[in-house]
């Protein structure tokens, strides 16, 4: 019905609602951000009086509140209402935020006592997807089934990438799901999960993760018999560049390694950020580290959506790259020596004190051995030009915390699009979305007014020449200003046992279990034969057993015999002593 997308859109304004995408579907859907304000005093009223912990509070009927951005005339017919124009709009419309929510669910899980049985939208959601929840225990296991009433137009699609195979395309038009029944078993380590997929008791090792695919590529690099394993058991790895990245981004509040005061020091401050830019070898980074695999970026865009030139000849960075001979290499260290000289550290020691500089690292998780490595390599890159870079590891919270405050200087950082539209990354370093003072998604808390007035352009653009053109623009803007050290577009990769047909790693979208087919028949005979029980360690069993047993009789007989012969000697003395 269309009037449970109204009360989906309804629900980002609400109190009793986690909403991440308020901010930007307030900006642009008609009356939602006053439609905010409103909630927040009515939910006031319904508390009063309740304490700030209690569980159970009154139903927050959101019906009885109109919004002018969206609004349902007929059953069938929903309107939404946008401020200006705004072309990304229907990528929002195809994600889960805006999955339509009927009102009676909300009203049936805000009566008394639901709250307090762990009873909500998020443990036993309604919907109207091709699978529903029937199991679920906390962090053990959950089981979804086909849902009777999806609906019946939801077909196998007949058209795909081009570089899908025949084989993916042969379910072209079938009615979806396939699957009867999704059992999800939690597992909380790496090592099970990768040997119950290699044992072939799952499927898939996740459902939805799809960065598995490249653990048993790095695996099946390392050694050749696993390689040999793989391929005899008919694995499957599919691989693409995933619409994500991961950067290291220097904060342009920092009077170092950022923006600088003045003309003079904003040139030398640019100047030690390209060669830093130059010294990262990016190349190296993801051969050093394949769990990490991906394609070294030369922007901010990945490949695969509008503006994106990464990948052809003209999608090179020429502040960090030169094309020589057709092909794209790196720059020279001598080239960064040369910069970082320029800007005032020679060597990598200030020109004016002899001081060396030293730069802090700020790292999003505790170092784990494994992370460890990674840092250890980063603070290499920057000691090629004698600089020390010095690890500043913390929680994520913490991290964020010195996020928002505008305390990093050097960070790693990356992002997942929301959807594939250039808009999604470039947004990252729109100065207005600073994440310092503004609590954006620009970690850099970049700031270029040339920059910004094209964005603002580029935002209310449909794809088309004039696009393009501003793409091209902003992105030879950051080449020069180099806020991050682009890093690499990661590669996504999902793994699959041979029964299981139609994989393929979701790069946008991660739905991909209602495409599946399973050969149930197959898996049940390659278990077997994967997992036949070797017989011989019993009868090894069997046979020490035997000959402990004969050595211990044989031991025991001995100790008997000389017990024996003891004893006999013993009479004999002392029978020639009583004769005598």
């Amino acid at each position: 019905m269309a009037d449970d997308f109204v009360y989906a859109i309804k629900r980002h304004a609400s109190t009793r609602v986690q909403a991440p995408v308020f901010s930007v579907f307030s900006a642009y859907v008609l009356g939602l951000k006053d439609y905010g304000a409103l909630l927040h005093a009515e939910d006031r009223k319904l508390l009063a009086g309740l304490p700030a912990s209690a569980l159970d509070k009154p139903f927050l009927d959101l019906r009885r509140f109109p919004l002018a951005g969206a609004e349902a005339p007929d059953p069938h017919t929903l309107r939404i209402r946008i401020l200006g124009k705004y072309p990304q709009w229907p990528y929002w419309m195809a994600m889960t935020f805006l999955a339509p929510i009927p009102w009676e669910a909300d009203a049936f899980y805000a009566q008394p006592g639901m709250a307090g049985q762990g009873m909500s939208l998020e443990t036993w959601p309604v919907g109207t997807g091709p699978y529903m929840a029937t199991v679920y225990e906390q962090d053990r296991r959950h089981v979804l089934e086909r849902n009777p009433n999806y609906r019946q137009d939801d077909l196998y699609p007949c058209e795909g990438a081009p570089d899908d195979t025949p084989e993916l395309l042969a379910d072209c038009g079938q009615r979806m799901p396939f699957v009867d029944r999704l059992v999800f078993r939690a597992e909380k380590e790496k090592v099970p999960i990768k040997s119950k997929f290699i044992q072939g008791y799952s499927d898939v090792p996740e459902i939805e993760r799809p960065e598995w695919g490249i653990e048993f590529h790095a695996d099946a690099d390392d050694s050749e018999a696993t390689r040999r394993l793989f391929a005899e058991r008919g694995f499957r790895f599919p691989r693409a560049v995933d619409v994500s990245n991961w950067y290291v981004g220097f904060n342009w509040l920092d009077p170092v390694i950022g923006k600088g005061d003045t003309p003079e020091q904003q040139v030398k401050n640019r100047k030690l950020r390209q060669a830093l830019s130059i010294a990262i070898d990016w190349e190296e980074y993801v051969r050093v580290f394949p769990n990490k695999g991906g394609e070294p970026a030369h922007g901010p865009l990945p490949a695969g959506m509008f503006g994106s030139r990464h990948g052809t000849p003209a999608g090179f960075n020429p502040v960090t790259h030169v094309q020589v001979n057709g092909e794209i290499k790196r720059r020279p260290l001598a080239d960064a020596e040369r910069l970082i000289a320029e800007a005032g550290y020679p060597g990598g020691r200030d020109a004016t004190s002899g001081r060396p500089l030293v730069l802090n690292y700020d790292y999003q998780r505790i170092p784990t051995p494994e992370l460890k490595a990674e840092m250890d390599w980063m603070v290499k890159q920057f000691a090629k030009l004698g600089v020390t870079l010095e690890i500043r590891a913390t929680d994520y919270n913490q991290f964020q915390d010195k996020m928002r405050k505008g305390r990093q200087q050097v960070f790693w950082w990356g992002w997942l699009a929301d959807y594939p539209d250039a808009e999604n990354f470039l947004f990252l370093l729109y100065g207005p979305n600073a994440k310092a003072g503004n609590d954006g998604e620009n970690a850099a808390n970049y700031a270029n007014a040339e920059y910004d007035r094209r964005y603002e352009r580029l935002r209310l653009l449909d794809d088309g020449p004039q696009k393009q053109q501003l793409i091209d623009e902003m992105v030879a803007l950051l080449r020069e200003d180099a806020p991050w050290t682009f890093g690499f577009f990661p590669y996504s990769a999902s793994a699959f046992q041979p029964w299981v047909h139609n994989g393929k790693p979701g790069v946008m979208v991660r739905d991909m279990a209602r495409y599946y087919r399973v050969d149930p028949a197959l898996r049940v005979a390659k278990q077997a034969e994967w997992n036949r029980p070797q017989w011989w360690p019993l009868g090894l069993m069997a046979l020490a057993a035997l000959a402990v047993a004969w050595l211990a009789r044989r031991v025991f007989m001995a100790r008997e015999r000389s017990t024996a012969r003891g004893r006999g000697a013993t009479g004999a003395r002392a029978g020639e002593g009583a004769g005598a």
